[in-house]
């Protein structure tokens, strides 16, 4: 087995594959030049893209060729889902979408030194195109009952909504783009997830057909959990790789949070771990599971890798600060922000709100009788400081960043008091 299959196969990043005796015997022979296309479908790449943005690097690290694709003309029409059309959006909105994914995926390639990645735009071939000359160069090759045949176009064929013309185009043009990149940089292997088999192929056949010349196609699993539910769903939707779409904290809480059965798997997948260390982490985990050893680095991995080394610092002090063992007062606004997004919260009066006050606003307390027992017991605290006096007023000065105050009540639960308003709904501060 060629080393860097063999690495991908223990990294459980390999499904199916055209051929992969061939593709081992291309890969020993010498640099192969491979792609990978992202249709900016949505404002983010999310998880299942990573997935292939590592896989991209895995390939460069080994010495061959990365492309990576933004799909400027496919986005606009995008891949045909198992049920319904797709809603089209503006060519302003794909234009300004691809740019977005363009920044994102430079994050994960190297495009200096001697093996320099390229970042390519499908719109760039086929926006010159005529649908004239797109039906007889390109739509020629293409035979109706293949295409049929297609699993997500036959089962579309077979629902209530059908499939459009648009969308059942949308292989032919994913093959398009695997003919252009083999004429213009001699790109023989196309990778993709392993849902998108039947697109992938398209660009074989189409370069056989036209070229007579062979090209692989190479596919990763998709990702599930072991207990059988979906990955990377969480409450608000995605694991998306923008940081105006899912805050550095929230991604870094997400993997934090794996479970013991996914949490070595995943750093096989999402890190550049090696199997050394992985294993020594898997012994961790088994020796001591309450330590979360393996989520701890699996979090700090990913998040690094995706959002880098200075974002991952801030959010694991924040991580560490909200439960008392960090310094809370060096967060800065956004940080604490984004920490402390999920938690209720309640309005204060800096000079006049008490502790009292806080814990029955930020709904930690029913009541003030409730608040003050439980601070006369030595169970309330105000920035993790144990609340001494339940009448002395939350003063300006003992405010964090954003004008916030971090109230807990015993070890876990915890709320935010917030100086400045906040959304409807919350809970009001009660005269003092």
């Amino acid at each position: 087995m060629n080393e860097i299959l063999d690495e991908l196969r223990w990294r459980g990043l390999i499904a199916q594959s055209t051929d992969l005796a061939a593709l081992e015997e291309a890969l020993s022979s010498g640099p192969v030049t491979y792609y990978c296309g992202f249709d900016p479908t949505g404002p983010s790449l999310h998880h299942g893209h990573l997935v292939q943005l590592v896989l991209l690097r895995h390939l460069q690290q080994a010495g061959h060729r990365a492309i990576a694709l933004v799909g400027g003309a496919t986005g606009m029409i995008g891949d045909p889902r198992m049920s319904g059309e797709r809603t089209m959006n503006t060519k302003d909105v794909v234009a300004e979408w691809t740019e977005r994914l363009k920044a994102q995926v430079s994050r994960f390639l190297d495009f200096d030194g001697d093996n320099p990645a390229l970042l390519v735009n499908n719109l760039d071939w086929t926006a010159p195109l005529s649908a004239i000359d797109f039906l007889r160069e390109i739509g020629k090759h293409y035979r109706l009952g293949t295409m049929l045949a297609k699993d997500t176009v036959a089962r579309r064929l077979a629902s209530e909504d059908g499939i459009s013309f648009t969308e059942f185009s949308y292989q032919i043009l994913q093959g398009m783009d695997y003919l252009e990149l083999y004429r213009r940089y001699g790109c023989t292997l196309q990778t993709g997830g392993n849902d998108q088999w039947g697109n992938l192929l398209s660009g074989v056949d189409l370069i056989h057909k036209v070229e007579g010349k062979s090209a692989h196609v190479l596919t990763t699993p998709l990702i599930t959990k072991a207990d059988g539910t979906k990955f990377g769903k969480t409450e608000g939707g995605a694991v998306w790789l923008a940081p105006d779409m899912m805050s550095p904290y929230a991604f870094y809480q997400f993997w934090l949070n794996a479970a013991d059965a996914d949490a070595i798997d995943w750093l096989k997948t999402f890190t550049f771990l090696s199997r050394v260390e992985i294993e020594e982490l898997a012994e961790q985990t088994r020796a001591a599971p309450k330590a979360r050893a393996a989520q701890r680095s699996l979090a700090r991995e990913v998040t690094a890798l995706v959002h880098g080394p200075d974002a991952t610092d801030r959010v694991e002090a924040a991580s560490a600060a909200l439960f008392g063992s960090g310094d809370l007062q060096a967060l800065d606004a956004a940080t604490l922000t984004d920490a402390v997004a999920e938690l209720p919260r309640g309005g204060i009066t800096p000079g006049e709100s008490t502790a009292v006050d806080a814990l029955v606003a930020t709904g930690l307390e029913k009541g003030r009788k409730a608040a003050r027992r439980v601070i006369e017991s030595g169970g309330a605290y105000l920035n993790n400081v144990k609340v001494a006096d339940a009448d002395a007023p939350i003063a300006a000065a003992d405010l964090l960043a954003g004008n916030l105050a971090l109230v807990r009540r015993g070890r876990k639960s915890l709320a935010v008091a917030s100086a400045a308003a906040d959304s409807a709904g919350e809970h009001t501060a009660p005269p003092a």
